[in-house]
């Protein structure tokens, strides 16, 4: 009996393969992370991870931090690069995992993750006024609970007060998630869902709508669920993951860098403080982002054209 070509199976069930994967990773991961606590710190270790708290000792938050980064590598990288290898059997192709595209690309890439600030500062406060009926006002709370505890975890979690702990952050909070989040959700799920819908925006914007929700911190959903658009968009005309992949890392970055240098006091610029734009600089980095995304979306075009030539 011969085995069937993956392109012969269904988007549907390459769909319900990849999340099984994942949720297969995460559980492996935990596992394996859970036993690397316990060998480093013993089973204290473990217990005190999870009461999340200002005083939480040294071992306690570093098992938080070995757990998170093996989420990353175990719940996404790995199982994306299993369903590339295995089943697709072109990893480098099916994950765009080449460096084949214009650096213009870059470069173009940078100042869109810098002019779109105050579109996201934008969405985030248009997010965090949302406030659902009566009738569900019980799925309201049990989704503020749900930010309240994700933002506790991150401001543990983002506490440095040497040199060594800003660059174990750094590997946790960007390099590890800016690739392992975008091999999977950009190298896997948009390529399902763009097949499944014959259709790349629809491939794009599913997929940014899966990688917003499967962080469940809700009243961030529409930020981040454009991030995900953006680094959909990034990777789709490029041909490569790797601009997708350079402007999650400056984004998650750039927040672990101006949180150390404010914790540190060497600016005075709090990370955390919520307006900083008005309506003149919102329209401004709207008009100007959509601009540069058409020279870049020009610019692949060009690329393709020679290639094709």
């Amino acid at each position: 009996m011969t085995e069937k070509p993956y392109h012969q199976i269904s988007y549907p069930l390459q769909f319900l393969l990849m999340v099984l994967l994942a949720v297969g990773g995460l559980v492996l991961g935990g596992l394996i992370c859970g036993i690397i606590v316990v060998i480093i710190y013993g089973p204290s270790g473990f217990s005190a991870m999870l009461t999340m708290n200002d005083n939480m000792s040294a071992s306690a938050l570093n098992s938080l931090k070995i757990m998170q980064m093996g989420s990353s590598v175990f719940g996404f990288l790995i199982p994306a690069i299993f369903f590339a290898r295995v089943i697709v059997r072109q990893p480098v192709p099916y994950l765009k995992a080449n460096w084949r595209f214009p650096l213009m690309l870059l470069l173009l890439m940078f100042f869109i993750m810098l002019i779109s600030a105050p579109l996201m500062e934008m969405l985030i406060t248009i997010n965090q006024k949302m406030v659902f009926p009566p009738f569900l006002k019980g799925l309201e709370r049990w989704m503020r609970n749900l930010e309240d505890n994700a933002g506790k975890q991150t401001e543990i979690l983002l506490q440095m007060k040497t040199p060594a702990a800003f660059l174990i952050n750094l590997l946790m909070i960007a390099i590890l998630p800016a690739v392992s989040e975008e091999f999977i959700f950009r190298g896997c799920f948009q390529q399902i869902f763009t097949g499944w819908a014959k259709s790349l925006h629809w491939g794009v914007w599913l997929s940014a709508a899966l990688f917003s929700f499967i962080h469940f911190q809700f009243f961030g959903f529409l930020p981040r669920m454009l991030l995900g658009v953006f680094f959909g968009y990034f990777a789709a005309w490029s041909g490569s993951i790797w601009p997708g992949v350079l402007g999650h890392f400056l984004n998650n970055g750039t927040a672990v860098l101006v949180t150390y240098l404010y914790q540190n006091k060497l600016i005075k610029v709090n990370p955390d403080q919520q307006q900083m734009f008005d309506w003149k600089s919102y329209t401004f980095s709207i008009i100007l982002t959509v601009i540069l995304f058409l020279a870049y979306k020009k610019i692949s075009g060009q690329k393709r054209q020679l290639q094709a030539a």
